[in-house]
């Protein structure tokens, strides 16, 4: 990488500059003459609700839309950015929320797909190794994507941003899917790139990372800008309050209703390896009680997504008893089967996973709620019933989107996850597992889809919480427990435990669970 942007002009200018720029789609105003500038050597902070019109404006800046009004400035000249191929090569990188990756291929083959001319792969993985030791990035290039936790993977679209030489680089939700100790990590990253005169466009629902990290903040609300303000001198709450115009609830905390009967009974689960990292769990044990919520914290890869598949049924357990959802073993069962047993299921990837990205929202509900006997009689799809269970996940959980059943794709981020939770919890399951529930959602929505799942809690259902967001275990979760290695530790009270207890236990701290610093069992 050249870093030829070193030793840019000790004044700050703008390298990027969106002015009064608007777009719309049809009688939806996505972006109202909305004006940024992002500077050399400074961290500018874009804030704003899920559907606020971050995601428009940023897709103006890098060509993969065109303002209906209003122009680019770049480097103070006046730029027309009509693919993002030509803001590429002006050095304008994107890293996007949800990635752009192939499975099938390695870290190295994804790399050399993003980059223009034929690198020989070999060259290209040593400069992967350079890029990685340079900004502190853990990749190896040999990995298959497939292999990879969602952390890993967000580090591969940083790095083949990087390989590009970008004096512009927006990063949609870069720490989302991170790992408190990968965040700081990703922090001095973004230090690194603002010192060699580089401009960073910093994406985030995380308030405090915000205030640490940022120079600047403009802030959207409705399509329109609200507000440029200096984050460091604002708190968290001013922020929020700007975001959404009101005070932001924090999730009831207390506990008042009674526990019931296990709906969940994981004995002694072993699931092998295959072929990544982590992915294999080892003696796994926990009890889940109707009205309860247990919380999963660890760094990415170390057995969660493999937990959550062995739980939801998409990798079924060679032991039936392993896993015993509402009285029933279940561990041989299917999705469709685990789900005609009141179980629900929400994976980390809302896009391809969770939802069928072409597909439209309505046709998304009928995947998870085909066998429950109401929406789907003898093979045949009510579609009446289909669209009122539709209109009310709509209704009930603020989903937000253009036309009138878009497809999935069409959805913000934060607005899809939404509806991913709404369409589980309306079929009213008795357990419900959820993985990286909050994931890219802003404040308003984050505490909607918390006080979402403690009512239901309160209801009598029993709830398994997957999160790399240590503060959200600790703000709204009952016992929390820790991934290391494919090993479960015991969960303990959250009033028991603390950030430091759960950190050692998270790092693989021997000799106690997430309480102590980590045995195994129940």
């Amino acid at each position: 990488m050249s870093g030829s942007v070193a030793g840019a002009d000790a004044k700050p200018s703008a390298l990027l500059e969106a002015v009064g720029l608007t777009k719309r789609f049809g009688a939806l105003v996505a972006n109202d003459h909305v004006s940024l500038a992002i500077r050399a050597g400074e961290t500018h902070a874009l804030l704003g609700e899920n559907g606020a019109g971050k995601s428009t404006l940023v897709k103006m800046m890098c060509g993969l839309l065109q303002p209906d009004s209003g122009e680019l400035l770049y480097d103070g000249a006046p730029i027309m950015f009509p693919d993002p191929a030509t803001s590429r090569a002006k050095g304008v990188g994107v890293v996007f929320q949800h990635f752009a990756l192939f499975d099938a291929l390695t870290v190295v083959e994804n790399v050399a797909l993003g980059l223009a001319g034929h690198e020989p792969l070999a060259a290209l993985a040593e400069r992967i190794r350079d890029c990685t030791v340079r900004y502190g990035l853990s990749v190896e290039p040999y990995r298959r994507v497939g292999e990879l936790s969602v952390g890993e993977r967000q580090r591969v679209e940083i790095v083949r941003c990087l390989l590009g030489d970008p004096r512009v680089l927006i990063l949609d939700e870069p720490t989302s899917v991170l790992t408190p100790d990968e965040s700081e990590n990703l922090f001095r990253t973004v230090d690194l790139l603002t010192d060699e005169g580089r401009a960073v466009l910093f994406i985030s629902h995380k308030l405090d990372e915000v205030r640490r990290l940022c120079h600047r903040a403009t802030v959207l609300r409705g399509g329109k800008f609200i507000a440029e303000v200096d984050p460091k001198v604002e708190t968290s709450s001013s922020l929020a309050r700007l975001m959404v115009g009101a005070e932001v609830p924090r999730t009831p905390r207390e506990v008042s209703h009674e526990l019931g009967t296990p709906r969940l009974l994981i004995k002694d689960l072993n699931l092998a390896g295959d072929g990544s990292r982590g992915s294999a769990l080892h003696d796994i044990n926990l009890e889940i009680r109707a009205g309860e919520i247990v919380g999963i914290a660890g760094v990415a890869g170390n057995g969660q997504t493999a937990l959550f598949e062995a739980l939801s049924g998409e990798r079924p357990a060679s032991d039936p008893e392993s896993i015993v959802i509402n009285t029933t073993p279940a561990g041989g069962l299917g999705p469709t089967e685990r789900r005609a047993l009141k179980a629900g299921f929400v994976p980390e990837e809302r896009l391809g996973h969770a939802a069928a990205p072409d597909m439209r929202l309505s046709d998304n509900v009928l995947l998870t709620t085909h066998g429950d006997g109401e929406i789907v009689r003898a093979g045949v799809v009510r579609h009446s019933v289909l669209n009122a269970r539709f209109a009310e996940i709509v209704k009930r959980f603020d989903v937000r989107f253009g036309g009138k059943d878009p497809k999935a794709r069409r959805l913000s981020g934060g607005n899809l996850q939404k509806f991913v939770i709404g369409r589980e919890v309306l079929r009213e399951p008795v357990l419900l597992v959820v993985d990286q529930p909050t994931w890219g959602v802003d404040a308003a929505a984050a505490g909607f889809i918390r006080t979402t799942l403690r009512q239901k809690a309160a209801e009598g259902c029993a709830i398994l919480v997957i999160s790399q967001d240590l503060d959200e275990l600790l703000e709204f979760t009952d016992r929390i427990a820790v991934m290391c290695e494919g090993h479960l530790t015991r969960p303990v009270p959250v009033a028991e435990t603390s950030r430091e207890a759960i950190g050692l236990a998270m790092g693989g701290s021997q000799g106690g669970d997430a309480e102590t610093g980590g045995a195994h069992g129940h």
